[in-house]
């Protein structure tokens, strides 16, 4: 989808971070914009800054783990905007504690939104795409959706579960007009890791503010180069987009020693531990 003037993105989570850079980075390339997120008060923001750059942008507060929301949220975007070209399901939260201390209760939340919440919205949003036989979905997994990492099985286990899934649409969509995207980034600066369900990090650590810290020293990414990678990507119709030197270099770690990279993540976090 090389020309964006005057198409109608759609972006999940939108409120801050990856979401918010994104759906900026569209709106300066010429899209409209239809924004999402549970935090109302910084959608609005995002949204003025979307009209500032004059383009046209409509505001839904919603939860995409909520199924019904999510089922009307394309007739919301249709009848504000006329149309859908993009997609993009970015809307994501963390826990992060050992698979024996993750309640069943963080699973399953962190589960409806990072994982549900990108099947809803392509659900829902793909049948007006193949229909216009035009479109494109970009679905967020993770550097960890590449890679296990302890007390990440539940961030991972979505991730992976969201990287599978874009792949396999993908092929399905490959001899249409709709282009599929899987993003991976790595240590991006964002909230995600304050905002997480917090119990213990990798290093064993049990403070959380120390644990967000820790996180913030080495995603060495902004923002805004994560949402113009993503635009880009849209515009190259590419399949798979790591953002990051990490997660570029951890990735082929990971192809090199399926099994060996495990092993040294382990020893790092020993040796930090120490």
């Amino acid at each position: 989808m090389k020309d964006l003037k005057d198409r109608v993105a759609v972006v999940t989570g939108a409120a801050g971070g990856i979401g918010r850079a994104t759906a900026l980075e569209l709106a300066r390339q010429g899209c409209h914009l239809a924004i999402s997120d549970v935090n109302e008060q910084g959608l609005a923001e995002v949204a003025g800054e979307i009209e500032a750059l004059g383009r046209n942008v409509s505001t839904h507060v919603m939860d995409v783990a909520d199924k019904a929301a999510m089922e009307a949220f394309p007739d919301a975007v249709l009848k504000a905007h006329g149309r859908v070209d993009i997609l993009v399901n970015n809307a994501g939260v963390a826990v992060s504690a050992r698979v024996e201390n993750i309640t069943l209760e963080d699973f399953e939340w962190i589960v409806g939104i990072n994982f549900w919440g990108v099947v809803y919205g392509t659900r829902f949003f793909l049948p007006h795409m193949i229909k216009a036989d035009s479109g494109h979905i970009v679905n967020i997994s993770s550097l960890f959706g590449i890679i296990g990492v302890p007390t990440q099985a539940a961030y991972c286990a979505t991730k992976f579960a969201v990287r599978g899934f874009t792949e396999s649409l993908r092929i399905e969509m490959m001899g249409t007009g709709v282009g599929v995207t899987a993003v991976h980034p790595g240590g991006v600066r964002t909230d995600i890791a304050r905002n997480a369900r917090f119990k213990e990090g990798p290093d064993g650590s049990a403070d959380s503010e120390e644990s967000a810290k820790s996180f913030e020293r080495v995603a060495r990414t902004t923002p805004a180069s994560a949402g113009r990678q993503i635009v880009r990507a849209v515009r190259r119709n590419q399949g798979k987009l790591r953002i990051g030197a990490d997660a570029r270099a951890l990735d082929r770690l990971a192809r090199w020693f399926p099994v060996g990279y495990q092993r040294l993540i382990y020893r790092a976090l020993k040796m930090r531990q120490r």
